[in-house]
């Protein structure tokens, strides 16, 4: 999945990063998401900022680009956003599959 948004992200937007990806083609382990009660009452965030997990969901959902996002969210990089994706496909897949053998 990320290999996607890697090659849209490289092609709509030449001032992006480079993506770092090991030999397995997976983004190097990173702390992603920070929940602390001191921060924001402990709405899951951006490892390292003040910046909530659920704003990019809102941006894709109206509509908005990545690009948009790391535009209006500096503090955030592009690595961080992929690395949330992939952790969100793998919940995803994994719910859905405990789901499958709990209804099968």
């Amino acid at each position: 999945m990320h290999e996607l948004i890697v090659l849209r992200l490289k092609h709509r937007a030449k001032f992006m990063p480079s993506i770092s990806i090991n030999k397995n083609n997976k983004i190097a382990a990173m702390k992603v998401i920070n929940i602390d009660n001191d921060i924001l009452g402990g709405t899951p965030v951006f490892d390292g900022t003040r910046v909530p997990i659920k704003n990019l969901f809102a941006y894709l959902e109206t509509g908005e680009t990545i690009e948009e996002f790391l535009e209006d969210f500096p503090s955030i990089n592009c690595e961080q956003v992929l690395k949330l994706l992939e952790l969100s496909q793998k919940i995803l897949f994994s719910s859905t599959q405990i789901l499958n053998e709990n209804f099968a």
